[in-house]
């Protein structure tokens, strides 16, 4: 069974940069895309950034392209996102899933993904 942890979120104020986290245990990441996607109070769940296995080819919803990086590290078994010009409308639930396949693509659409962390909170304010 895969496990996933995210980690790194905190309070930052607008224009500053964060880094989450989200460790894999249980299997090895290499047959599982991977996305972040993140929920604000009172609003819909939203695809954030996903990474395919192998080749590592990305997707980033138009809100955040140009500020946010997705990577992955499969010999640490983790991905991660790198958040840079943060604005408050990033506030929300961050939270990192995956799902197996044998593609190198990946897609933004939550209900594919098999496996959640638990969350990790960011808050963008001054």
């Amino acid at each position: 069974q895969l496990q996933l942890v995210e980690s790194g979120g905190d309070l930052v104020q607008p224009g500053g940069s964060l880094r989450l986290s989200c460790a894999a245990s249980g299997r090895t990441l290499d047959y599982y895309a991977i996305g972040w996607f993140r929920q604000a109070p009172g609003k819909e769940r939203e695809g954030v950034s996903c990474i395919s296995r192998r080749i590592g080819v990305t997707n980033y919803a138009d809100s955040v392209k140009g500020r946010f990086t997705i990577s992955r590290d499969d010999a640490k078994n983790t991905v991660y996102l790198q958040m840079n010009s943060l604005k408050p409308d990033d506030t929300a639930v961050y939270y990192c899933a995956a799902y197996f396949t044998i593609t190198t693509r990946c897609n933004l659409d939550f209900s594919g993904y098999d496996y959640w962390g638990q969350g990790t909170q960011v808050t963008v304010s001054s």
